[in-house]
């Protein structure tokens, strides 16, 4: 197989922003599956199956410890799972792939107006205007999220990406 045009040599990797996802299992279906090593990231230690392509990583605690950490490792090639739209701005921006647990994809279009929503949503919370949270998850989050990394995947390995396999 041909490597990409960035010249890329190493293999696809998964990054979970880990401390409150909640489609952990998805990923390493996914994972499994295509033969893609995950880095599960988080402040505290959190339970992930005893599997080779399965990585914990515990980072200090602190409020960006965990974005720092996948922010500065991440580059075209590979894929990140999170809410937090800082943090998937700065890993679009490195080039990767980047998917709400809801399934829906930051990218450099949509990236933008995601976090002027998310900075004008906080400026109301903090103000008092707003106090609900998000909508609760739900399974059509979840079978949008499994068809969404899988689609990521799947264009990866197209564009020349190697599997760790």
């Amino acid at each position: 197989m041909t490597q990409p045009a960035t010249g890329r040599t190493a293999p696809i990797a998964l990054y979970i922003d880990a401390d409150a996802c909640p489609v952990k299992e998805e990923v390493y279906k996914v994972a499994w599956r295509h033969a893609i090593r995950v880095h599960v990231v988080a402040n505290q230690p959190l339970a992930v199956p005893a599997h080779p392509l399965v990585e914990r990583v515990v980072v200090p605690a602190g409020p960006d410890a965990a974005d720092d950490f996948i922010a500065s490792r991440v580059a075209r090639g590979d894929v990140v799972v999170t809410t937090d739209v800082p943090l998937a701005a700065r890993c679009v921006k490195a080039g990767a792939d980047v998917i709400a647990p809801s399934g829906k994809p930051f990218t450099r279009d949509s990236i933008g107006m995601a976090l002027a929503t998310r900075n004008l949503m906080e400026d109301l919370r903090s103000a008092g205007a707003v106090t609900g949270g998000p909508k609760p998850f739900s399974a059509r989050d979840r079978s949008a999220f499994l068809s969404a990394l899988d689609l990521a995947v799947v264009r990866l390995k197209r564009a020349g990406f190697q599997t760790g396999s």
